[in-house]
């Protein structure tokens, strides 16, 4: 994950340098991991109870493209100057292509060196094929970080 799209999280101040780090992943990769879906198959709320917009608040290409998309709606007037496009449930959303539904694959047990500020050594991650192995890399890093400690 880039740094752009890392959420600003409340962190605890490292004591070592990042070189000093692992960090284990469990991951399940968008690319690799996921396929499109319908708006059936992954349970979209718009689809399975429809939905409405505020006319108001589009712009005049989004009313055109929204009116002229082949999807059924009315027009709810609900006080002057306030009127929706309200589609019935049962018809794709705007964002269907955007759905995702997981593939049957098992996920990626990653260990990289670092954490997360980055991997100074540019080393390439690790990736176990079973779950035991990653368990395993996790133990023996905490205990080495746990004799290191007691070293003093």
């Amino acid at each position: 994950m880039s740094s752009s799209n890392v959420r600003h999280l409340n962190r605890v101040a490292p004591l070592m340098d990042p070189a000093a780090y692992k960090t284990y992943a469990v991951v399940a990769p968008v690319g690799t991991h996921f396929r499109r879906g319908t708006c059936a198959e992954t349970n979209c709320p718009h689809y399975l109870n429809g939905w409405r917009t505020r006319i108001e608040n589009l712009t005049p290409d989004l009313l055109h493209t929204a009116t002229h998309s082949g999807r059924q709606y009315t027009v709810q007037q609900v006080a002057e100057g306030e009127s929706y496009l309200v589609f019935p449930a049962g018809q794709p959303c705007f964002a269907a292509s955007e759905h995702r539904v997981r593939l049957d694959r098992p996920p990626l047990y990653v260990v990289r060196d670092g954490d997360w500020r980055g991997n100074p050594r540019g080393t390439k991650a690790r990736l176990h094929h079973r779950p035991e192995n990653w368990v395993e890399d996790f133990a023996e890093h905490q205990q080495a970080l746990a004799d290191e400690i007691k070293k003093g």
